[in-house]
């Protein structure tokens, strides 16, 4: 019982240095990452060699599967383009368990000791995160040396001996036991390196050639899943990727035999043939689908056909759940959300004057059922922000993911300001046939024209963090204030000149305006967070006393 836990624990070793690695990796160089896929889809042959260099890095075609899927799911890549980066993304993580074969642990203790002292001495910086990736080698070549002990041991137990035997007798009760372990594993990776060490002491080079191919299709397999919950534009790669898998495994399982008569002369190290023979499926693969991107592409839009006639409105476009797994995508995914909740808001907002100034019921009934959108795409990116993992943001998308908390708040509470303004208009102005006077009405115009534009460079200054846009924001604020009390003080001379129409829509002017002077303030609220990173917000508006003033 004990060699058996050695043994779980070995690869649970494994599965967990593989995700340090890619943590860590997609931590340094995310950004780099995603713009080497997004610029390389020239054709199809640099897209299969930008996804075998992702991948080598990365040490994850599923990692691979999820960033490309998120991008033909953003409309960035066409599914061509995208399957293309598949093929070359296996072909990746099959090069990357060629390495790991190799005898390689001397490394190990090495690339700990320096893991573990760059991470702790520099936490939270990109040289930190390099040491994560350090740590995640060094216990991936630590568990390679694990498991090669705890089989050597468990070999010699009758019982699992019988076990095996049965398993070497089903080809597709191989490939079955391959794909479960992959998905279990979150790593095809980690399961090729398993049955290396196994076909060197256990279970003899043909099962472990069958366990092989079921690794390969559980890794397509668990794409599929991940995905299962997104937008049929994402789940498309993933579907595109397991059909070149499961093709591939049914040529490969025919000319295993042929394989191994040509490789056995040449080499004779039961590990190494089983890694080399993973290498040369996804070589094959690669070879024979990399002209069939296209009909492919086809085939999947015809299983998973695009629905068309969804309203904009009707759900988070943006939100992709495979992105998850990739934090700094995912914030990316959230800040589009956020814009897709202040376009919605603007919409409400310009909407108000043209209420004002035709009376129409029914558009005001339509823009506050638009409160409701606001809300739900609120409540739809807090929840998605609390499903990013914290401790993988850098400290400049730690920063962000609170401004982009801090920005849907804004908007949320705008939304319902817009509401509330909409409600008075409806019942103090349209149900009553009451008017505004025509300087009232004037400086109601005017107000609303200045609070848009400064809808439009607070959105700006969120989308692109210019400070110098940030500074003018809260100019704006200020001077928003003065027109407040200048225009409610201008009121208060209509009333004293007797004004009919300002008399009787007194009550609702005052209001209107100070809610337009709340709502501009949580446009300005938007800066606060730039200015305060960039270190040149005071501390506080209060100035201070003179010496000799009264406290009382």
């Amino acid at each position: 019982m004990k060699h058996l836990l050695d043994l779980l624990a070995a690869i649970a070793l494994l599965v967990w240095g593989t995700h340090l690695v890619r943590t860590g990796v997609l931590r340094v160089f995310g950004s780099n990452l995603r713009q080497m896929l997004a610029t390389s889809m020239g054709n199809r042959f640099t897209a299969a060699l930008s996804g075998l260099g992702v991948t080598a890095l990365v040490q994850s075609s599923t990692a691979t599967a999820l960033i490309t899927a998120s991008f033909v799911g953003r409309g960035l890549i066409a599914l061509p383009a995208a399957l293309a980066v598949m093929l070359g993304a296996d072909i990746g993580t099959s090069l990357m368990a060629v390495v790991f074969s190799l005898d390689l642990s001397w490394l190990s203790p090495l690339f700990i000791f320096l893991g573990v002292t760059l991470f702790i001495s520099r936490q939270g910086t990109p040289v930190g995160d390099f040491g994560r990736v350090l740590i995640g080698l060094g216990l991936m070549l630590l568990a390679l040396q694990l498991i090669s002990g705890a089989t050597s041991v468990l070999t010699r137990n009758p019982a699992v001996q019988l076990m095996l035997e049965s398993l070497s007798s089903d080809r597709l009760l191989e490939i079955l036991v391959g794909a479960a372990l992959a998905v279990l594993a979150y790593s095809s990776l980690a399961v090729v390196l398993l049955a290396a060490a196994l076909a060197l002491q256990v279970v003899g080079l043909d099962v472990a050639l069958g366990i092989v191919l079921g690794a390969n299709l559980g890794s397509g397999l668990l794409a599929v899943i991940t995905t299962a919950r997104s937008g049929i534009s994402t789940r498309q790669v993933p579907l595109g990727n397991l059909l070149f898998k499961v093709l591939g495994v049914a040529i490969a399982i025919g000319l295993i035999p042929l394989w191994l008569r040509a490789m056995e002369p040449l080499v004779q190290d039961p590990a190494t043939l089983t890694v080399l023979f993973h290498l040369s499926f996804n070589i094959m693969v690669g070879l024979v689908f990399i002209g069939l991107t296209r009909p492919v592409a086809g085939l999947v839009n015809r299983l998973l056909p695009l629905k068309e006639g969804k309203g904009p409105l009707d759900r988070p476009n943006h939100l992709d759940p495979s992105a998850l797994a990739t934090p700094s995508l995912a914030i990316s995914c959230a800040a589009r959300e956020a814009m897709h909740q202040a376009d919605v808001v603007e919409t409400m907002l310009r909407g108000v004057v043209t209420v004002i100034r035709t009376n129409d019921l029914k558009l005001a009934q339509d823009l506050r059922k638009l409160d409701d959108t606001v809300d739900s795409l609120y409540s739809a990116i807090k929840y998605y922000l609390t499903k990013i993992s914290r401790q993988q943001l850098s400290e400049s998308e730690g920063r962000r993911w609170t401004d982009i908390i801090s920005f849907t708040i804004n908007m949320e509470q705008i939304g319902d300001t817009v509401e509330r303004v909409l409600l008075d208009v409806e019942e103090k102005k349209i149900r009553k046939g009451r008017d505004f006077s025509e300087a009232g009405m004037a400086e109601i115009v005017e107000l609303h024209a200045r609070l848009i534009d400064n809808l439009r460079l607070g959105m700006s200054v969120f989308l692109n963090g210019n400070v110098r846009d940030a500074q003018r924001l809260v100019e704006e604020k200020v001077r928003f204030r003065d027109m407040e009390r200048e225009y409610a003080a201008t009121h208060l001379d209509r009333l004293s000149d007797m004004s009919p129409q300002s008399i009787d829509t007194s009550a609702l002017h005052l209001d209107l305006i100070s809610d337009l002077k709340r709502i501009n303030s949580h446009i300005c609220s938007i800066a606060y967070p730039i200015l305060d990173n960039a270190g040149v917000l005071a501390p506080s508006r209060l100035r201070e006393p003179p010496p000799n003033a009264s406290r009382f």
